[in-house]
């Protein structure tokens, strides 16, 4: 391996290690970071690449995500709540007006850009689940794809 894909090989997994970390500290954001490692990865390791992109609990969500900027409106209910569930607890414990501003600040700019992703359909679903299916669908042209599709 040459310099640049062991270094694009650590880069992506101290990323998925930010992401995966993320899930449960509200103010490290998950989606940022997942995406960051399977950037990573499709530039240094295929099989690291796919191993994501076929993870049974990330890789729909990252599919779906760079294919069409989509996310279940489940997943996207429960990110705001555990969101703000978890900066609401901080602020009572912390009770400091300038920490409370950030956390204010950081939530609202993490809701809106929950907001702004589309809902996935069942139709995108199953093209999700049929391109996770067939591992040769998963390649180069996902990640650069970024939501344009031809048929959209």
């Amino acid at each position: 391996m040459r310099l640049k894909q062991v270094l694009l090989v650590i880069a992506g997994s101290v990323s998925l290690f930010l992401g995966v970390t993320g899930i449960v500290l509200p103010l490290l954001p998950t989606t940022p970071f997942l995406l960051l490692a399977a950037f990573c990865y499709l530039r240094s390791s295929e099989k690291l690449y796919r191993w994501l992109i076929g993870h049974k609990l990330f890789g729909a969500y990252i599919y779906s995500y760079l294919h069409f900027r989509a996310v279940r409106r489940r997943a996207r209910n429960l990110a705001l709540a555990l969101l703000w569930s978890t900066l609401t607890l901080t602020m009572i414990l912390i009770s400091n007006a300038a920490v409370t501003a950030i956390l204010v600040g950081v939530g609202a700019a993490v809701s809106i850009h929950l907001l702004k992703l589309k809902t996935l359909t069942a139709e995108m679903l199953e093209e999700v689940r049929e391109g996770l299916k067939n591992p040769d669908r998963i390649n180069k042209e996902t990640a650069s794809n970024n939501g344009n599709t031809e048929s959209r």
